[in-house]
């Protein structure tokens, strides 16, 4: 196995990884679904997910996570939005 297959791999298990803790502390109450902290965790572990996906030639997963990362993504700049204040 090459070095830039182990590298390929341990970016998919610690994507998996990310994702599996966001689910979970969200589950268990301990982040909000809006909030930033779950929606960068599983923005990272999509694009972790988007590497080893298309490393593997895994297609179908690969465009998944880039629309997860997009959901993602697409929501922190809704809360950032909501956050600012309003101008007059």
């Amino acid at each position: 196995m090459s070095a830039v297959t182990i590298i390929i791999e341990v970016i998919g298990w610690a994507a998996a990884a990310i994702i599996l803790a966001a689910y979970v502390l969200l589950s268990l109450g301990k982040l909000e679904a809006r909030g930033y902290a779950y929606q960068w965790m599983n923005v990272a572990g999509a694009g972790g997910f988007i590497v080893n996906s298309g490393y593997n030639g895994a297609i179908p997963s690969a465009a998944l996570n880039i629309v997860w990362a997009a959901m993602g993504l697409f929501t922190l700049w809704t809360v950032w939005r909501a956050s600012r204040p309003a101008r007059s």
